[in-house]
């Protein structure tokens, strides 16, 4: 006969509960950490949608709670990861499980964790390493009533961008668990302030020898945001003049700032040492990109060339090298400022507002149309390397310019041309004039911050034209077959070219500029 003898005390069962967060496209998702410990052989299983990097936390916490001091706990051990239904990737779970298994170990005071939110990776030894979108993740913190943040100390700076909300930096998990024990006090990172947007650039525009009308084509699409092609033979600047034009842009606003800081935090290219992007983004990828890595995508979709670029300038070096397909994605963005990818699993849709500045030779050897050296390509070659920019995507660019080849007398010239802080001044003029414009119209809210974000219903109330200006464009349309999307796109153009010269209506001399940035043949 066998008698059993229970120990109720055994047999009590431990829940803990930690708040931590995952990433959905941009946003912030608030994640239930649940701990349970039970009688059993000693380990963990982890449920509720985990990736790879997310099973894989058991053996860094495991190894992380001992190096830190604590013993681990020889009872089975079940982590949920709640709502189930949300994918969860990355190892940002570590921290907040660590402290779910102590919790359950009485090792540390539960009430202490319910108004946080947790987040960051472990390693072995028990420090804490960063984890990528810190910045959503405060966000939602904060509209979700938490009072505090536990972050890295590495992404302190970054979550300290959320206003009323405590950050604390967690060098490691034994400085933390000392922290809610009352043994450590940790003090809380300082707001990251906003000194204002900066201008950098490799090259000034005093530099730049001749190409005045390039320049001004610059200035006017800096000044609008406008999309820009320059053509021309190899050498003759183009690539040397779109990396000049960051200096020009606009300073950023501290929105733009932090929608920015916010892609760049979820693609892990933020910068541990620059918590806030001030400036411009300027991307310049390879002609050999793929579509995914132009727009986004992946399994899980993530942010491409074009959402990197978002409020700055996606530069298109040799732009018929470009396969047609990776092109042709452009045309969507271009159009709606933002960019949807669709998968079995969901859609997410990602910002894409940028400024488009492309640069291209006339044929395969470059020397189509150049006045000192002859061009060996046949007519056929020409027109086939021409027309793999297809007509739609080349309907969206407002600014066509050529840039032909600079002579010895501008090269060996002594001079500084114009520098860029003064072209940069003017450009900040039109701009003040376009914000103070959309702002009493209520577009400001709408997104609306430069003429190149104008609606049909802005144009009629901003771009009307005299009766002179109308004439001329009635011609110009006869003439210039030009589409109802092209003759939108003159009307901003212009609209931004009145501006820079501080008037309140498009006079005849704006539309006539404005025309004379459209190609003049159909490439």
């Amino acid at each position: 006969k066998l008698t059993f003898k229970l120990d109720f005390n055994t047999l009590v069962l431990m829940l803990a509960r930690v708040f931590s967060c995952a990433i959905i496209g941009l946003e912030g998702v608030t994640v239930e950490v649940e701990v349970d410990t039970a009688p059993g052989l000693p380990g963990m299983d982890i449920v509720g949608l985990p990736d790879a990097a997310v099973q894989e936390s058991k053996q860094r916490v495991m190894a992380a709670i001992k190096n830190a001091g604590y013993p681990y706990p020889r009872k089975r051990l079940t982590v949920n990861l709640a709502p189930a239904s949300v994918r969860k990737e990355g190892p940002s779970y570590d921290l907040p499980i660590a402290l779910g298994v102590l919790a359950c170990m009485e090792m540390i005071p539960t009430q202490t964790l319910e108004k946080s939110l947790v987040v960051g990776e472990l390693s072995l030894d028990g420090s804490v390493r960063h984890v990528r979108g810190v910045l959503p993740m405060a966000a939602i913190a904060r509209e979700q009533g938490f009072q505090r943040i536990y972050v890295p100390k590495t992404d302190a700076g970054e979550a300290a961008l959320i206003p009323e909300l405590e950050v604390i930096p967690v060098d490691s998990l034994a400085d933390l668990a000392a922290c809610l024990q009352n043994r450590l006090n940790i003090a809380p990172q300082p707001p990251t302030a906003f000194s204002g947007g900066e201008a950098w650039a490799l090259t000034d525009f005093k530099e730049v020898k001749g190409q005045e009308h390039v320049k001004r084509a610059l200035e006017v699409a800096a000044a609008g945001g406008h999309n820009l092609l320059m053509i021309g033979p190899p050498g003759a600047g183009k690539t040397l003049l779109a990396r000049a034009l960051p200096a020009i842009l606009p300073a950023m606003t501290i929105d733009e700032s932090l929608d920015v800081t916010r892609i760049y935090s979820i693609s892990d290219m933020l910068p541990p040492e620059v918590p806030l992007i001030q400036t411009r983004p300027f991307r310049a990828p390879h002609h050999t990109i793929s579509h995914a890595g132009l727009v986004g995508g992946g399994n899980w979709p993530h942010p491409g060339e074009v959402s990197l670029a978002h409020r700055g300038v996606l530069f298109l070096d040799e732009l018929p090298e470009f396969g047609r397909n990776v092109l042709e994605v452009l045309r969507q963005p271009l159009e709606d400022k933002h960019v949807t990818i669709s998968r079995a699993r969901g859609s997410l849709t990602f910002p894409a507002n940028f400024q488009l500045v492309a640069a291209m030779n006339p044929c395969p050897c470059g020397y189509y149309g150049d006045s000192q050296r002859a061009c060996t390509c046949s007519q056929g070659a020409i027109t086939t390397y021409q027309k793999r920019i297809s007509g739609p995507l080349l309907d969206r660019i407002d600014i066509h310019v050529q840039v032909p080849r600079v002579d010895y007398d501008k090269l060996s010239d002594q001079r500084y041309g114009e520098p860029s802080e003064v072209i940069r001044a003017r450009v900040e003029a039109a701009r003040q004039l376009q914000r103070l414009r959309f702002r009493q119209g209520g577009q400001a809210a709408a997104g609306i911050l430069c003429n190149a974000d104008m609606r049909t219903a802005d144009l009629r109330e901003f771009c009307a034209l005299d009766d002179a200006s109308q004439k001329l464009m009635r011609a110009a349309m006869a003439q210039m077959h030009l589409s109802a999307r092209a003759y939108h796109r003159i009307l901003k153009l212009a609209r931004t070219i009145a501006d820079l010269d501080n008037s309140g209506d498009i006079q005849n001399t704006h539309l006539a500029e404005a025309l004379q940035y459209r190609p003049q043949v159909i490439i």
